[in-house]
Parts: C-alpha cells; structure tokens; sequence
C-alpha cells in the first residue's frame, strides 16, 4: 500500500513538475510569437498606410484638399489623373537659351501662359525652345507602377481585421492664420491584431495609452500637422 501510494505521490509530483516547466515556457513564448506576428502584421499595414499617403499627397496636387472617402481615393488612383511638370530643352544648351529669350519678347503673358505659348510653338515644329511643360498623365500609369502585387481595392481595409475600413478623416485647419489641409488614417490594433492573444492585445494598448499614442497604427493628423508622418517612423 505504501509503495501504490508513493508511485501515487511521484506521478502527481511529475505532472506537476511538467506542468510548471510548461507554463513558464507558454509565459517566456508566448509574448516572443505575440511580438513576432505582430511585426509581420505591422509590416503588411504600414506599406498600406504609406500608399494612402502616396494617393492623398497626389489627390491633394490636383483638388488642392485631402479626402475621408477611401472609396474616392481609390477612384482617383484608377480614373484620376495627374500634373506632371516636363522640361523641354535644356537651360545648358545656351543656343536653344537664347533663342527662347528672343521668342518669349514676343509673347504676352508671365509665368505658365508664357510657357502654354512656348508648348504650343514646340508643338507646330519649333524644336529649339527651353520651358517646363505641365502635362496630365492617368494617376495608374505613374504611382506604383513597379509593384505587381498593388490592389488599389485593398487600401479600404485594415489587413487581418476580416474586411474592417481603415478609418480616414480629413479637415482644413487655420495654422497661423493660413488654411492647411490635413488628413488621416488609422488601423487600431484592436483590429490588426484579430485573432491574436486578447490579453497581450490589451497590454499593447495599455502601453501606448501610457506613452500617449495612438492604440494602433497611424499616418498623418487632422490635429496638428506633421509633414504627413507615420507614428512608426
């Protein structure tokens, strides 16, 4: 009986013993794979967050204001065009220079209605003119030309969210007496991180709380402008 008994006590004390060393693995483990999904995670919204920016810097060149509406962000990059400024000639070739200079004595006009003339001339055969040349080109053809896994669809959402919308706003602010366009865009953690463990989740907002940041990921500010930054950069 004795030894029935102590056989008894050794297996408790070996489970016991397995079960410890499991948990204080699970505890050192399990916030290394937390941290490691979450990068991965992080890396594969940024690169979402930083092509927004790309759209709305470009939306803002042509409408002079930024856009909540992902939807017509998205639009914008599949319709939408773009300026972009060309030089014509070289300012190095003093021939073509000065025969630009004599030209322009005959135009009316300043700055881009001079160069409009200019363009126009160049275009009827006059080949040795020097001036910049604003042209509009389809937004699709100029930015992220060289990704071939680009979906402009996909900027609506927050990755590994199930679908959920990234959340835009955009303003315009007077900042010192002058009216600033701001936007942004954010992807709460609370959402990135779906399917992960809740309790390291909670911790990870917790700590941005205390550092006084955004419980997530985030570019630009419709508080204050800061040259359209990432809070991870």
């Amino acid at each position: 009986m004795k030894k029935s008994v102590k056989i008894i006590v050794e297996v408790v004390l070996l489970v016991a013993i397995v079960g410890l060393v499991y948990a204080i693995y699970n505890s050192i483990t399990k916030p290394v794979n937390f941290n490691k999904q979450l990068e991965a995670r992080k890396t594969v919204a940024v690169q979402r967050l930083k092509d927004i920016r790309t759209l709305e810097v470009a939306y803002k060149g042509e409408n002079n204001k930024f856009t909540a509406d992902i939807d017509s962000l998205i639009d914008y990059y599949k319709n939408g065009q773009m300026s972009i400024v060309m030089q014509i000639g070289s300012v190095d070739d003093s021939l073509a220079w000065e025969h630009t200079q004599k030209v322009k004595k005959g135009l009316k006009g300043k700055g881009a209605e001079i160069d409009n003339q200019l363009k126009a001339l160049y275009e009827k055969g006059d080949k040795n003119l020097v001036f910049s040349a604003v042209t509009k080109i389809p937004v699709k053809d100029t930015l992220f030309r060289s990704r071939e896994d680009f979906c402009a669809d996909s900027l609506a959402t927050i990755p590994f969210s199930g679908g959920k919308p990234v959340i835009m706003d955009a303003v315009v602010r007077m900042v010192s007496g002058v009216p600033v366009p701001l936007f942004e865009a954010k992807m709460p953690y609370k959402l990135l991180c779906k399917g992960m463990d809740n309790q390291l989740r909670i911790n990870l907002d917790a700590d941005c709380r205390d550092k006084n940041r955004f419980e997530g990921l985030q570019v630009g500010s419709v508080d204050t402008p800061n040259n359209n930054a990432g809070n991870w950069e």
